[in-house]
């Protein structure tokens, strides 16, 4: 058969939710149709369409929220390296379940080590979102010491704004000030969610500004000589801190069937210093 003249047939699509329903792999179900004689194309196709949509609506009668659009990098045709209005920025390594993705030179050495000096004298112990109460508190789970730039505060900052923006493809506004952080030896961030959970009653009040965080961007301003790497238990993923490299992710529901468990391993010799930017839903104001 030809390419051309290949459809997803009804029958197809229900083979196809039988097999996700047994617990089958997605790439084995690719092969089995390619091995039955379906073109690549039409059956990647196929699978991606029914698993989504089978997904949608297994989501809706257990009660997950409903997805949303979030950041999405143009890697649609596997560039090794984006242009990001001033520098060209490598992509390293990409996952999409969960979706992340690994950036190479996101900041120059000049401009983690600006960003270290401008932030070092207003650090102090860094304090976590209250969701009970939507104010902050001191957390033990975060060992960390930070603070956070207004967006656009300083030349330096509006140009790193602008860049993570383009980046992203994602409107300026909706990002929220720049976090930075400093771990020093055996300090930590064990493993959460950077979405807020909806149950908790002082989620309403943050959704204010901005409405739900939708994607987090951590940047390395330095390398520490052993461990805090950035820890994805989910799915057994490790990023290694690498000054000037960047981990993006997203979480298209809040709710952990997106995977975005994620953490900063404990420091084992030396400091690490980071830079943190969570992308809003609007505009956070």
């Amino acid at each position: 058969m030809s390419t051309v003249k290949q459809q997803a047939t009804p029958e197809l699509r229900e083979w196809i939710i039988a097999q996700a329903r047994a617990g089958c792999r997605p790439e084995d179900v690719l092969k089995a149709m390619c091995d039955s004689g379906w073109e690549e194309p039409v059956a990647v196709a196929a699978l991606e369409e029914t698993l989504q949509s089978y997904l949608e609506t297994h989501a809706k009668q257990v009660g997950l929220p409903p997805v949303v659009t979030v950041p999405e990098p143009a890697l649609e045709e596997s560039p090794v390296a984006l242009h990001a209005v001033d520098r060209e920025v490598k992509v390293l390594a990409s996952m999409r379940n969960p979706r992340v993705i690994v950036f190479g030179g996101l900041l120059s050495d000049e401009e983690c080590d600006a960003l270290v000096e401008q932030a070092r004298a207003r650090l102090v112990r860094s304090e976590t979102v209250d969701t009970r109460t939507g104010g902050s508190e001191l957390n033990e789970a975060r060992t960390s010491d930070g603070m956070f730039f207004e967006r656009g505060e300083t030349p330096l900052i509006a140009r790193i704004e602008a860049r993570i923006a383009a980046l992203l493809d994602w409107p300026l506004v909706n990002g929220e000030g720049l976090q930075i952080l400093r771990y020093r030896p055996g300090a930590e961030y064990k493993p959460h969610y950077d979405y807020f959970d909806p149950a908790q009653p002082g989620t309403p009040r943050i959704l204010e500004r901005g409405g739900q965080r939708v994607a987090s961007l951590v940047t390395y301003l330095n390398t520490p000589a052993k461990g805090g790497a950035t820890t994805f238990p989910d799915v057994a993923l490790e990023v290694a801190p690498v000054k000037g490299n960047a981990v993006f992710f997203s979480y298209d529901r809040p709710h952990p069937v997106t995977r975005t468990l994620h953490g900063g391993a404990p420091v084992l010799e030396g400091e690490k210093w980071v830079a943190t930017k969570w992308l809003r839903e609007g505009a956070f104001e």
